[in-house]
């Protein structure tokens, strides 16, 4: 998994650009963490509490759900819970890209210490 984060500073607007595949972890950043540092307080704390376990822990944001389990990350659109089944199945294959991203908890942990300190620093 690949990312750049920018700032843009005329508009103070922040960016995070992902490999294909990836794309939803970059909407997630920016849409739902932004500089919520007490946000990624509590997703660090999750993370080291599922680390070696069976557990899985949810959030929902305002765009996008993250799901932790001790194997993957899951970040999805809340716009796909709210289609049916049969919905789902026929038209996931347009969404995977850019709705839907999958990675492991370690590559995740990464990028969130990454993203941190890019906010940090300005």
């Amino acid at each position: 998994m690949d990312y750049e984060f920018k700032k843009n500073t005329l508009e103070g607007t922040y960016h995070a650009n992902f490999s294909m595949g990836h794309e939803a972890m970059g909407r997630w950043l920016v849409e739902d963490v932004a500089k919520n540092t007490d946000l990624l307080a509590e997703i660090y704390k999750h993370i080291a509490l599922i680390k070696n376990t069976q557990d899985e822990w949810t959030l929902s944001g305002k765009v996008m759900t993250l799901v932790l389990s001790d194997q993957e990350v899951i970040v999805q659109e809340n716009a796909l819970f709210e289609q049916s089944d049969e919905e789902f199945e026929e038209d996931i294959h347009m969404y995977d890209d850019e709705c839907i991203s999958v990675c492991g908890l370690e590559d995740f942990e990464t990028m969130l210490q990454s993203w941190e300190a890019f906010i940090n620093r300005f």
